[in-house]
């Protein structure tokens, strides 16, 4: 057992669950091997507890280290701040630096409010979109976080929640007083989203969605959606906490050409630092004033420079042109190998955050031992992979090459009915973990 694990046992006795964040659970990727802890990272390369180190090909991050771990010039700008203090009684300028910049580069946007997380971003832009309307029925599309309001709608159906990224999820703790205010629709399924409109009942204020993520929308499809809510009086929200700052600059909804009413964003925009921002029209965003929406920590100094400063790099070195070109490159070298070792994948996500799926009822049995295989290779690796700056065409080509063995070894044991796990098979992601 590597120290990763062991260290996680320990976890587990002190912290539920064993760590703070489910898509970082070792159970989802490789349980009983993963290395689970690191004691250093940079670029794109990840130190475990026992010194060895691999190639990040699992997530970056949870997608959010688009230039790469502990990036330089972000280091730089943290040390400076953290000299001139990170906590004031007084305002840091960097608030109001930031904001000028999100809203020029969204002209459709007028104000900008920052948190920490993209949970909390998701939060108040639902309050605020609340507060605007009056109206307390939401419809959404994909995931949008842990909060009560989302998870809520499992109450009226348990499985809601299945077709949205999460399956299985429970109800515990959320209070009764949502049912049957979250309604979920399709995407890419305008007719569904039609329906919880015309039944009047359902008094929706508020239409919440990722604009993508695993697939391209249908021709229209964001349009068709824009015009619902207009329609209606429905406040338009694009959680773009996964999606923004990656394939395009400043959102993929800015490359789909249709704007919001509200825009989330969290995760790259700071490259791992905690900070998130809300942006919409003025009118909308003018209405937080009127309900109780504040938090010590949002003024701190840190997440604001490190924001400002991965904005301007990505903007000085094209750098979403860059991974979205790596991501591309990965999602054809999975095809190709695939064919050439005659076995059955599907490939879906946008081009900078790719995802892999064996085709077969073993499905999840098949990844634990790709994952298996590949972590012996020295690379971190899963469903997803988040492209960063800090691959290059080198380590992209070992990684493939290494991709190429593994699928021959998976051709091989697809034939023979069973693969040589030297672990249990990992959970689904998501799955509640109490093991």
């Amino acid at each position: 057992m590597n120290k990763g694990q062991k260290l996680l046992k320990k976890a587990k006795k002190i912290i539920p669950g064993g760590n703070q964040l489910l898509s970082k659970r070792s159970e989802i990727f490789l349980p009983g091997m993963w290395p689970t802890y690191y004691k250093k990272a940079k670029g794109c390369k990840v130190w475990d507890l026992n010194n060895k180190m691999y190639y990040d090909f699992a997530g970056m991050g949870v997608t959010a280290c688009v230039l790469g771990y502990s990036d330089n010039d972000i280091n730089k700008s943290i040390i400076e701040g953290l000299k001139k203090g990170s906590m004031c009684t007084l305002n840091a300028t960097e608030e109001i630096d930031l904001a000028n910049e999100l809203l020029n580069i969204h002209k459709w946007s007028g104000m900008a409010k920052f948190c920490k997380s993209g949970g909390e971003a998701c939060m108040v832009a639902i309050r605020i979109a609340r507060a605007f309307t009056n109206k307390k029925n939401i419809a959404f599309c994909g995931y949008h976080g842990w909060h009560d309001w989302y998870l809520a709608t499992n109450m009226s159906n348990s499985k809601n929640l299945d077709k949205q990224l999460l399956p299985g999820l429970k109800t515990k703790g959320v209070s009764d007083s949502f049912r049957n205010t979250i309604k979920p629709f399709m995407y890419n399924d305008i007719l569904s989203l039609k329906k919880l409109f015309k039944n009047r009942k359902n008094n929706i204020g508020i239409i919440i969605m990722e604009p993508m993520r695993g697939v391209k929308p249908n021709k229209n499809f964001l349009n068709q959606v824009k015009k619902i809510a207009k329609k209606n009086k429905a406040i338009l929200i694009f959680d773009e906490i996964t999606s923004g700052f990656k394939d395009h600059y400043g959102g993929i909804h800015l490359k789909l050409k249709v704007s919001p009413d509200i825009a989330i964003f969290g995760k790259a925009i700071g490259n791992g630092y905690p900070i998130s921002a809300i942006i919409g029209k003025k009118k909308i965003m003018q209405v937080a004033q009127d309900t109780f929406i504040s938090s010590t920590m949002w003024t701190d100094r840190l997440g604001f420079i490190a924001a400002k400063t991965t904005l301007k790099k990505l903007k000085k070195f094209n750098i979403n042109k860059k991974i979205a070109s790596y991501g591309s490159k990965i999602k054809n070298g999975w095809a190709d190998l695939a064919k050439k070792n005659n076995i059955k994948i599907s490939i879906s996500g946008q081009d900078s955050i790719p995802f892999l799926k064996f085709n077969y009822s073993n499905d999840l049995e098949i990844m634990t031992f790709f994952t298996q295989e590949m972590l012996k290779k020295g690379f971190l690796a899963g469903s997803q992979v988040a492209a960063t700056f800090s691959y290059n065409n080198e380590i992209i080509n070992e990684y493939l090459k290494q991709v190429d063995k593994v699928f021959g070894r998976i051709n091989n044991y697809l034939k023979k009915g069973r693969f040589p796990l030297e672990g249990k098979v990992k959970h689904s992601t998501f799955k509640r973990l109490t093991d």
